[in-house]
């Protein structure tokens, strides 16, 4: 069986983007294309998008998708040779900014899973692992962390591999070696 989808979670500033890069810079050929789901607000963001363009190169294709990225992936995987999304969470983050209720956010979780089934050339899903932290505070925190996590956990059941990203270690944590 072709492993086509690889998940990559860990916590902030982990290494899990980079190391996404460098995977996704291993498979061959030329049309590879990069689904930004980040919506930057202010400056630092901006330079945080800008830092992480430059470090992809000019061989990447860039697509800005706050919302459906399931549309993407299956625009682009018939011509892309590799597909990398970064990130889930702040897919997430999206959805709830644009009022997604559960029903809603279910619905876009399938339309995710069913555009990765079909996609035709191997992909990666970069996300945040939000929940070894604290309880959060306030009802909009505590929803944020369990809508990613439910993504998390659906994204980690139908992919063929995962891989945990801690202190710019990668531990494969699906299949198991």
């Amino acid at each position: 069986m072709k492993e086509n989808i690889t998940f990559i979670i860990g916590g902030c500033r982990s290494g899990k983007s980079s190391f996404a890069l460098d995977q996704t810079n291993r498979v061959p050929g030329k049309n590879k294309y990069f689904i930004a789901t980040s919506v930057p607000m202010d400056l630092e963001m901006e330079k945080r998008v800008e830092k992480h363009q430059q470090e992809r190169g000019d061989d990447w294709y860039t697509i800005e998708e706050p919302v459906g990225i399931h549309e993407k992936i299956n625009q682009y995987s018939k011509k892309a040779s590799v597909i990398l999304v970064d990130c889930l969470t702040l897919w997430v983050s999206n959805l709830l900014f644009h009022s997604y209720d559960h029903a809603q956010i279910d619905e876009a979780v399938k339309d995710l899973e069913n555009s990765l089934e079909q996609c035709e050339c191997p992909i990666f899903l970069v996300s945040n692992e939000v929940g070894c932290g604290i309880v959060p505070e306030n009802m909009l925190a505590r929803q944020f962390r369990d809508v990613a996590g439910f993504v998390n956990q659906r994204m980690a059941k139908i992919a063929d591999k995962v891989v945990m990203t801690v202190a710019g270690i990668d531990v494969q944590i699906k299949p198991r070696r």
